[in-house]
């Protein structure tokens, strides 16, 4: 069996379809084969159950001609908008895809209504595939770090200093959408109550943001390596600290799929969203969601915005610091007693 799966973007929906793309390569022994934008397939990279990639960038009659003549049994299709079905319908081949609940998210952030499922979107994947046979395996996320990348990362960690029995907490300051991110003065309560090095992690664009940081906090032990590290090698230092504090992001997925407890900080998005972090086991314990409740304005919306709709950003600016520091402390711990 010859299986296509789609996903476009972005960084954290791809980690989550990796537990499909294991699945279905144990399971059926098929042969899988990915189309995704070639600037996201690093996401992808080092992956064992994946085949063959194909890259999507717009429309292009060369690539569906490309993808007619490996005769795929089917296609998965997990991104599910105009521009999979229209591949879909331009191989005419047999599809299956899942349900993205736009309607009951239209109810969560129009009306307040819920009429989300307890489910999360990795299992309403694989609902979807129950027709193939499918099952979760429950072993949660796939990220293959580069060997490579994770040497050049623990050299810098080690001459950086950080390489301690304390370690370092690594701490996520970006994302496409702002309103998912904390304000200045979150990050710097938190960091100023933490008690040990942080590390902020970024792209290009974040990387004035974490100076900021680490110039509100000359006292602390911070190292602002945002846009310096591509992906995997931020992957990489997530992977190796103690904790990642973490807003709604593509590293938070990252993190659960590498095995690194979590704080996430929710802002205009919510975890019933179904989105939330997804580990090993659904073990629950390797994460906190921190999130201010009973916000009559909350969610505004399922992606963000780049500005609060009602200027105030309480969602975010009312975060419970001292709830956050206790409970970096119970993860912390817990890592600690595993390892040891």
């Amino acid at each position: 069996m010859k299986i296509l799966i789609i996903r476009f973007s972005s960084i954290g929906d791809i980690i989550l379809t990796t537990p499909v793309v294991r699945c279905i390569k144990k399971q059926l022994g098929a042969e899988v084969h990915y189309l995704v934008k070639k600037s996201f397939a690093n996401v992808l990279q080092n992956n064992p159950y994946i085949d063959k990639f194909h890259f999507f960038e717009t429309w292009d009659d060369t690539l569906i001609k490309t993808l007619k003549a490996e005769k795929f049994d089917k296609i998965i299709d997990l991104h599910k908008n105009i521009r999979s079905k229209r591949v879909i319908v331009a191989l005419d081949i047999p599809a299956l895809s899942f349900d993205k609940l736009n309607v009951q998210k239209w109810f969560m952030t129009a009306l307040k209504i819920n009429f989300l499922p307890k489910l999360h979107l990795v299992d309403r994947y694989f609902k979807a595939l129950e027709k193939l046979g499918i099952q979760n395996d429950d072993k949660g996320l796939d990220y293959f770090v580069d060997p490579e990348n994770e040497f050049r990362v623990k050299s810098y960690i080690r001459e950086a200093g950080l390489i301690s029995q304390s370690g370092y907490i690594a701490m996520a300051i970006g994302s496409a959408q702002r309103t998912k991110v904390p304000p200045l003065e979150i990050y710097t309560k938190i960091i100023n109550q933490l008690q040990i090095p942080v590390v902020l992690l970024g792209g290009p664009g974040d990387s004035f943001f974490g100076n900021q940081i680490v110039g509100e906090l000359p006292q602390k032990t911070i190292i602002n390596v945002a846009g310096n590290f591509k992906l995997g090698e931020s992957v990489a230092f997530i992977k190796n600290a103690q904790c990642l504090i973490t807003p709604d992001t593509g590293l938070m997925h990252a993190g659960a799929a590498v095995g690194t407890p979590i704080i996430v900080l929710w802002g205009n998005t919510i975890p019933e969203f179904g989105m939330h972090p997804y580990f090993a086991g659904k073990n629950t314990e390797m994460y906190f969601n921190q999130e201010v409740k009973d916000l009559a304005c909350r969610p505004c919306s399922k992606i963000g915005y780049k500005h609060c709709p009602k200027k105030h950003f309480n969602c975010m600016v009312k975060q419970d610091v001292v709830s956050i520091i206790r409970n970096t402390e119970i993860l912390i711990s817990q890592r600690q007693k595993n390892l040891n």
